[in-house]
């Protein structure tokens, strides 16, 4: 969750977009979302 979260926060930075702005948190929010989906897979 971590991970993707982060790396999902620096998405909106290649457009120019800042790391607080709503495209930033939103695109985090993804990005932990998936970093779950693929922890609980790497798991089973």
């Amino acid at each position: 969750m971590f991970v993707g979260s982060t790396v999902g926060n620096f998405v909106p930075a290649l457009w120019g977009a800042g790391s607080l702005s709503f495209s930033g948190v939103f695109c985090s929010a993804i990005g932990a979302i998936i970093g779950i989906y693929i922890g609980f897979k790497i798991s089973r």
